[in-house]
């Protein structure tokens, strides 16, 4: 499955283009990433590619999944997931009722459910952790689990969108390590916006500068 974006850039309401054109092609397992100013535009791009793009804004190109134009499709079609800054956790649930909630369709069965979770938390480091309360967690386990969660619903691409920076600098290598480590294995095509030069390096795929 590989992600490809075809001249695409994305207009403001005045008409004026935020960036100019982009053409890049993100292999399965590739790690792409988005570097630039704030401001430029990198956030905006991640949300025009996800389908999550204001109404104040206007994309224009084709953004395809293995060769299948998903442009015009709405956010819940496009098979792509997202990872933000800020790993959010729903408070009412428990960490393992958090992963549950991302699960694929697919997976069926209260023991196929149960079983799935519980492979994600031992992916992720947090085995026996199910129970807890997310609020109880570390920052570096609620990234872990939020990438977990993210995973489990199979998405076709990924998107992370500064997903490292508010972690402690100590912790920083670490979960990054895990988190691209555990996209490459998935075998699926991640777009990465940082503004931090070690992130692009450690990601090691094609690096789009705008401007």
């Amino acid at each position: 499955m590989s992600l490809d974006l075809t001249r695409v850039t994305v207009l403001r309401p005045d008409g004026a283009a935020l960036f100019p054109q982009i053409d890049l092609s993100i292999p399965p397992g590739t790690i792409a990433t988005l570097t630039g100013a704030s401001g430029v535009g990198k956030s905006t791009l991640l949300d025009a590619v996800g389908g999550h793009l204001s109404a104040n804004f206007r994309m224009q190109g084709r953004v395809l999944l293995d060769g299948r134009d998903v442009t015009e499709l709405p956010a819940e079609r496009r098979c792509i997931g997202v990872m933000f800054q800020q790993a959010v956790m729903f408070p009412h649930l428990s960490l393992a009722d958090n992963l549950a909630f991302g699960l694929h369709p697919s997976v069926r069965g209260r023991a196929a459910r149960q079983a799935a979770v519980t492979e994600a938390l031992d992916m992720a480091g947090l085995t026996g952790m199910g129970a807890r309360d997310p609020a109880t967690l570390s920052g570096g386990q609620r990234a872990r689990a939020a990438l977990m969660r993210t995973l489990l619903a199979r998405p076709c691409a990924v998107l992370l969108d500064e997903p490292f920076s508010a972690l402690d600098p100590e912790r920083r290598h670490e979960i990054r390590a895990f988190a691209l480590a555990t996209i490459r294995s998935s075998g699926i095509p991640a777009l990465l916006v940082t503004h931090d030069r070690a992130d692009a390096d450690a990601a090691g795929g094609p690096v789009v500068a705008l401007s």
